[in-house]
């Protein structure tokens, strides 16, 4: 019996491609690829939102930012989902799975006959799209703890940012030679491209004893260890909030350049200026973070981070329409979010070897539903002016604060299991 049984676990195997023993560097740009899918299918779009609007009739030019929100309600709702299945069946299915779904309804955007048709197409193809934020964390803390952890996401995170650097530049040239349904077409066909790629060269990084059967009990038990984890938890939270100012500029940064600035050509221009700041910053983390610790570097961003949304609000209310003052200031407020970012998901994930996946899953849950409200919310009080943008920034900056210090029972810089000397 035994015997018949290792018979059929072989003739299993041989079904199954023969994984590949994977570079750390291709993982890493490999992993970026993938989040980077996120990235396309949000700033692409910008440079179309006036064409979008034209196409379906829309009154409130706000309401086609709902395209941006919509996409980020799916990558918040579909969070929950992917943490627990790749903790059961591997990272890998998983990835490959909801790429795949992620493809099909960037294809159905594109044949949308309204908006509303589009902004559930949207909410669906955001909700496979959250796999990959999900499922790159957790394959990266398979690999590597700590502030090698933080180095590794923050070299993701700057390869990613590559992305909406150019993401705004690749919709306008579409626009150029076609219409806005190519822009979702095109989300599709990279998706298969990542397909082939997740298929032929990522193995399983999901450690066989650390495997974990799905059932609520199970499911409710990790959420709970998360949930009161209080080192982990300000620290969701205050991402959430960042990330919250994050959106709100995403949301309203085309009518930004248009309506306030008199500068929709300049746009695809402005919004990479901005982008490179995280860049910057995502590369320099990643060279500084090992020597000073993910804490020191993210708690001094986010002070730099509230000093600079008060110069933002000072600049709105005395000098709102200079755009190189405004470009200046939010790209150094970017980089202070690139070096909280990837920090503050690591220090986040540092306590949840064993749960990885689900730990992933439900923090990338919380932190993007957050974010998701609120950058919909300041991108919605939008009003020809910097200021509802600008009060954004300072407000998510306090309030993050507040959470990393009863996070660290108010002891800020510390940099606790620091490699010994």
């Amino acid at each position: 019996m035994q015997h018949a049984d290792s018979s059929q676990n072989k003739s299993k195997i041989k079904k199954r491609p023969t994984p590949v023993n994977i570079n750390p560097r291709e993982l890493v740009v490999m992993m970026s690829s993938l989040m980077a899918l996120n990235a396309l299918a949000i700033d692409a779009m910008l440079p179309a939102f006036p064409q979008i609007s034209h196409a379906f009739g829309l009154v409130d030019k706000n309401r086609v930012q709902l395209l941006i929100g919509a996409y980020l309600i799916g990558l918040g709702i579909g969070s929950i989902f992917y943490g627990p299945l790749s903790d059961r069946y591997g990272r890998r299915p998983v990835i490959l799975s909801t790429v795949a779904g992620y493809s099909v309804f960037g294809a159905l955007c594109s044949l949308s006959s309204s908006f509303d048709m589009l902004l559930i197409f949207r909410v669906i193809q955001g909700s496979f799209g959250a796999a990959m934020g999900v499922l790159v964390a957790a394959v990266i803390r398979d690999q590597f703890e700590g502030d090698a952890m933080a180095k590794r996401m923050s070299l993701i995170f700057l390869i990613f940012m590559v992305v909406p650097v150019i993401a705004p530049t690749l919709g306008q040239l579409i626009l150029y030679i076609s219409g806005w349904r190519l822009i979702f077409d095109l989300l599709a066909i990279m998706g298969v491209g990542a397909i082939f790629w997740v298929y032929f060269r990522l193995p399983e990084t999901l450690h066989r004893e650390y495997a974990v059967p799905i059932n609520l009990p199970n499911i409710a038990k990790s959420w709970g260890e998360v949930s009161m984890h209080r080192g982990a938890m300000g620290y969701i939270l205050g991402s959430g909030l960042v990330q919250g100012a994050l959106f709100g500029y995403l949301n309203s940064s085309q009518q930004i350049f248009d309506k306030i600035f008199n500068a929709a050509d300049f746009f695809a221009i402005g919004f990479a200026i901005v982008a490179i700041g995280i860049a910057a910053a995502n590369f320099t983390n990643s060279r500084i973070v090992e020597r000073f610790g993910a804490r020191r570097v993210s708690q001094s961003a986010l002070f730099c981070f509230i000093i600079l949304g008060l110069l933002q609000l000072l600049a709105a209310l005395l000098i709102p329409t200079s755009m190189p003052i405004f470009l200046f200031l939010l790209t150094c407020n970017m980089a202070m979010i690139g070096f909280t970012g990837s920090n503050f998901g690591s220090i986040a994930m540092q306590p949840f070897a064993k749960i990885a996946g689900t730990a992933s899953s439900y923090q990338n849950f919380v932190k993007t539903l957050i974010a998701a409200i609120l950058g919909g919310f300041i991108g919605q009080q939008f009003n020809n002016s910097l200021i509802p943008m600008s009060l954004g920034f300072l407000i998510t900056g306090l309030l993050a604060l507040a959470f990393i210090l009863w996070s660290e029972k108010g002891k800020l810089f510390t940099r606790p299991n620091a490699p010994k000397k």
